[in-house]
């Protein structure tokens, strides 16, 4: 089978990072706007073909299985090295991944190896004349900035997680899982995975969360989290902050959301107490639904939201407790 777009998945310890299935909506989006173009998803590790399987309900026509102990754990040359070959091999014309860090970087080397570009972290494409045109954000997303690849394949194109909805994924097709061939043996792992571990322990993964209630400075000092607290719970979300708050300590650094934190896209999203800055904003704008409560009307936030509570934040969370507690 002739793959025309292939898509890299992220997984660890045979987990799925669920941003690749943003990836594949973007494949499936792409491969309509382009005439009904076929899909194929790689996955690469050891011991991974149950994943592999469990793949092909994901709407993609083909699953690739790349298996050997040299890409059992995570390295940037050996994950470089076997999505080399099979790219090669398989020629498609446009190989996606979603900007994770482990694509961060690994992508660069691989597509340095085979001197094309990478056009990162894009948000959208749209389609001009028959060709995607691609959308990145440029100086902390201030301003968009609109890319077409030239030339033959493969082009190489990573997009910026939430970019794309996972709960859009189309599965009307089910596809096979094929071994892709790779040879290892002369190529060389120049780093040693001795301890995997995060530098901030995260209790949750804000990018999975349905519902967020991020506060900022605007809840004035941390006792006030408590009130935050209670809004959560009755909505069952998670807590998450712009970056002051972190970095006053008020809460951890693994619930920032922004440029320097975690990139969400849940379906709810609360601001509370947050003006708006774009650091923040690049971190949730893909969000489903915003509600944002300020005091001040003039806000940025109030620009993306879906929802403007112009209003004393202290009088406002405790009626809407009120509200949903019914």
């Amino acid at each position: 089978m002739s793959l025309d777009i292939l898509v890299v998945a992220e997984q660890r310890d045979g987990e799925l990072n669920r941003s690749t299935l943003e990836a594949v909506v973007a494949a499936q989006n792409l491969g309509k706007d382009l005439g009904g173009k076929e899909i194929g998803l790689l996955v690469l590790g050891q011991n991974v073909s149950d994943l592999a399987s469990e793949l092909t309900s994901k709407g993609v026509n083909e699953v690739l299985l790349a298996e050997h102990d040299k890409i059992a754990d995570y390295t940037p040359g050996g994950y470089a090295a076997a999505v080399k070959q099979i790219v090669e091999n398989e020629n498609p014309t446009y190989v996606l991944f979603s900007h994770t860090y482990m694509v961060r970087d690994y992508a660069p080397k691989l597509t340095t190896s085979m001197q094309k570009p990478l056009l990162s972290d894009c948000v959208r494409y749209v389609m001009d004349g028959g060709n995607p045109v691609f959308t990145r954000q440029v100086f902390q997303g201030k301003v968009d900035a609109d890319f077409v690849l030239e030339g033959d394949g493969p082009h190489f194109v990573s997009f910026q997680v939430g970019a794309f909805n996972a709960d859009n994924l189309d599965t009307g097709t089910s596809g096979s899982v094929r071994n892709a061939d790779i040879s290892m043996d002369d190529v060389e792992i120049r780093t040693k995975v001795l301890e995997i571990f995060e530098g901030v322990k995260q209790e949750v993964d804000l990018s999975k969360a349905e519902r967020i209630v991020s506060v900022g400075r605007g809840i004035k000092k941390e006792e006030n989290l408590e009130l935050m607290r209670d809004l959560a719970g009755v909505l069952d979300a998670e807590i998450s902050a712009s970056r002051p708050v972190c970095d006053d300590g008020w809460l951890p650094l693994d619930r920032q959301v922004g440029s320097s934190g975690q990139t969400v896209s849940p379906k709810l999203y609360f601001a509370v107490g947050i003006s708006g800055a774009i650091q923040h904003i690049v971190g949730m704008k893909n969000s489903g639904a915003i509600v944002a409560i300020n005091k001040d009307p003039h806000a940025p936030i109030f620009d993306i939201a879906d929802y403007a509570v112009v209003g004393d934040l202290f009088e406002v969370i405790p009626a809407v407790i009120a509200e949903l507690k019914g």
